[in-house]
């Protein structure tokens, strides 16, 4: 900010010491940081188990689609293989949803409170520089009387502005001396609040990817011959493709 000489209703005095403008100004830094810290969690939490959601609906989707595939009242093979798939998808969905559930109601609704409380701090705030600005104005009275002539109606003036300045300053140091208390305890809370929430997402991470290794691990046997190499069915694939691309209906002309 640019300094600029014998501005209009600044005090000469400094009202307000520099080191405690300093910590006010850190205190409230580290506030807003937090601030943008808790909207940016709360919206990407929001994204990632929304993300989660749409991928178990659209793998239930998919297997749904196999189901009504003519191949599965052809052969009675493939109808097991999709219909283990199929089983296996709809109980990840019904674990993701429970996840899902656990993290909006721990996480996700946490961050979203405690985030509703920053308007007010900001408020806060906006009040104690509205009261900064007010015993500004005032102490520049208080001085521009002070410098003036002492004469009667001079100093009649002089007493009023003092009276005037008296409770507009004590209101401003209760502000500051408020905010300058609080804010760094507001801070400091930050990690007993969100510790359970950290926790708990962690659990439901680890209750869903043990059930996954379950879940699959059943598919896995389910649908696996024995003595098939991944290889081994890459290769198969690339035979059958090769005949279907012998056929003339899709032979290059």
């Amino acid at each position: 900010m640019s300094w600029i000489p014998f501005k209009i209703g600044q005090p000469k005095k400094q009202i307000v010491p520099k080191t405690v403008e300093r910590d006010f100004e850190r205190e409230y830094g580290k506030l807003q940081q937090l601030e943008e810290q808790t909207r940016r969690l709360q919206k990407d939490m929001k994204k990632s188990t929304d993300a989660d959601l749409a991928m178990s609906k659209s793998a239930v989707k998919i297997s749904l689609d196999l189901l009504s595939n003519p191949l599965c009242e052809q052969d009675q093979d493939f109808l097991n293989m999709v219909t283990a798939l199929d089983t296996a998808m709809k109980r990840m969905d019904a674990f993701n949803q429970e996840k899902v559930n656990q993290i909006q109601k721990t996480v996700i609704e946490p961050l979203k409170k405690f985030g509703s409380v920053f308007p007010s701090l900001n408020m806060a705030v906006k009040r104690r520089e509205q009261a900064l600005q007010d015993y500004r104005r005032l102490q520049a009275k208080v001085e521009k009387y002070e410098e003036k002539e002492k004469t009667g109606p001079v100093l009649a003036k002089l007493h009023q502005a003092r009276e005037e300045l008296r409770p507009v300053r004590e209101d401003f140091e209760a502000k500051n001396k408020q905010l300058l208390d609080e804010m760094p305890r507001f801070y400091g809370s930050r990690l007993d609040y969100f510790q359970p929430s950290f926790e708990s997402l962690i659990r439901a991470q680890v209750v869903y990817y043990s059930e996954m290794h379950k879940i699959f691990g059943d598919l896995t046997q389910q649908l696996d011959q024995p003595g098939h190499s991944d290889e081994q069915r890459e290769r198969e694939n690339e035979t059958k493709l090769s005949e279907l691309r012998a056929l003339s209906i899709v032979a290059d002309d």
